[in-house]
């Protein structure tokens, strides 16, 4: 059946979706959303859904309200499933009445998702209740941007004014100043605490306070724009002990991932948890080698393997596809060791159903040797699918000690089809491998590193970035991504 759901996709942090929401994002066909949608929501969706844009900025519009109308409907006649993806709530100053109403004079089935406001999120997280037993018994949302067709404001500023214990304004910034105006003409205290949240919920979360009296001049200080939003009220007097989201020990840091885009939601979701700011600059992407008939031969006669050994999660993804893809499965694994290089080769094995039996100290090749050193390995066979472009020095050891090694190559590391420019300086860029290092000086060149702290994930990748005459001022202890994370938070603790 043919349904259209205006669902709220929240405040920004991609975190606040509700769980039905982000599975109608994956279900979609058609997602049309608006310009304060994370777009890192439509990561979620199906690789073969359309995504249309119809954002909407302060005076600049991309598609009349009108025409996205009429989008939402056509797109519903030829679709199954239609989601309109608004930010914040639909039904809270997003216009979503307007489009549910046309839904139903063209007697198209909708459904409404509600979303997390800004207009209690962002205020979360500043650290300001919205109400306090001893500040707040009342609080009111209001549009700080009316309609300009109407002949006179539907606001009842006097009622506002000396009304509800806290104001709450949507979309306000432009008439800050009549806003302030209106209130303190209204009634209300000059004095009354006001603060301002732009980008509330996001890594570039920025909050001002001050009085209702200057707010309008200490918003033109700290040059802030839309969006945001306005509070008035004395629950501000808490944000001073409340505040947490800034606690973040890397809040407000832009931190640049050279990640393939696909291999970067962990390291991502761990950085976002910390505060970071993401920016995603991918200077490889995963090329499988197909047909690949070495890795079919050698899974067909896998018993005659005593061990795998599996040096990326790229490695171990090409591999279970294959197994899975010529008929077979992880029972034909029964009788092999399983040697992955670090924690998350491991877990993805993990994952697949697949127990390691061993796993070594340094997540490096030469950690794999160490394992190696403690046993004969003389007439033992080793599989090593890999990269083409990886090290010898496993097989090298392998051979050196008479064992057995078939590598086999699975995939190239290329540079990606598409690159993103850097439009915005960033604090700290991190690398995970020589691949992402080579690929960025190729792509960026050198001097695109020169004002930004660098992150390495291990001795390997530190050796590429000096090679290149690199400096490099953080890296891993641990050499994963969790090892990383914990190694650019103790740079900033000093």
């Amino acid at each position: 059946m043919h349904k259209v759901y205006l669902v709220g996709a929240g405040p920004g942090d991609i975190g606040l979706i509700t769980l039905w929401g982000l599975e109608l994002i994956q279900r979609a066909d058609v997602i049309i959303y608006d310009h304060l949608v994370n777009r890192h929501l439509l990561d979620y969706s199906k690789h073969k859904a359309e995504r249309i844009y119809v954002g909407k900025q302060a005076s600049q519009h991309e598609l009349p309200q009108q025409e996205i109308n009429k989008l939402i409907v056509d797109k519903s006649k030829e679709n199954n499933i239609v989601v309109r993806l608004k930010g914040g709530d639909p039904f809270i100053f997003g216009r979503g009445g307007e489009e549910a109403e046309f839904l139903f004079e063209n007697g198209i089935a909708f459904e409404i998702v509600p979303g997390i406001t800004s207009a209690i999120s962002a205020p979360a997280y500043a650290g300001i209740p919205l109400t306090h037993r001893l500040y707040a018994s009342t609080v009111a949302f209001i549009t700080g941007h009316e309609d300009n067709t109407k002949e006179k404001s539907a606001i009842k500023w006097d009622e506002i004014a000396k009304g509800p214990d806290t104001l709450v304004f949507l979309m306000g910034i432009k008439n800050i100043k009549k806003i302030k105006d209106n209130l303190i003409k209204g009634g209300r205290n000059p004095q009354t605490p006001a603060c301002i949240i732009q980008w509330g919920t996001l890594p570039q979360q920025k909050v001002v306070t001050g009085q209702l009296s200057d707010i309008d001049l200490i918003a033109k200080l700290n040059k802030i724009k839309p969006p945001a939003i306005i509070i008035v009220g004395d629950v501000i007097k808490m944000r001073d002990r409340l505040k947490w989201f800034e606690k973040r020990p890397l809040f407000g840091k832009k931190v640049a991932i050279t990640r393939p885009l696909h291999q970067s939601k962990r390291l991502s979701n761990l950085l976002s948890e910390k505060g970071a700011n993401i920016i995603y600059l991918p200077t490889i992407e995963i090329m499988p080698i197909e047909p690949n008939n070495a890795l079919t031969e050698a899974i067909r006669s896998i018993d005659r393997y005593d061990f795998i050994v599996f040096t990326s999660v790229n490695s171990v993804s090409i591999f279970i596809e294959n197994l899975f893809g010529i008929g077979m499965d992880i029972r034909a694994l029964h009788n092999t060791k399983i040697i992955p290089i670090g924690e998350a080769t491991a877990r993805l094995l993990r994952s697949n159903g697949i127990i390691p039996d061993f796993l070594p100290e340094r997540f490096v090749s030469e950690g794999i040797i160490d394992i190696l050193r403690g046993m004969n390995i003389r007439n033992k066979r080793f599989l090593l699918p890999r990269a083409a472009q990886a090290r010898d020095i496993i097989s090298d050891y392998i051979k050196s000690e008479e064992g057995i090694c078939d590598t086999i190559p699975l995939y190239k590391t290329v540079l990606p089809a598409s690159i993103l420019p850097i439009d915005e300086r960033f604090d700290i860029i991190t690398f995970t491998s020589s691949s992402t290092v080579n690929n960025f000086i190729e792509l960026y060149g050198k001097d695109a590193l020169n004002e930004s702290i660098v992150a390495s994930i291990g001795p390997v990748t530190t050796d590429t970035l000096k090679k290149h005459n690199v400096g490099v001022h953080v890296e891993a202890k641990r050499y994963d991504i969790e090892g990383l994370i914990d190694a650019i938070e103790g740079y900033f603790k000093k």
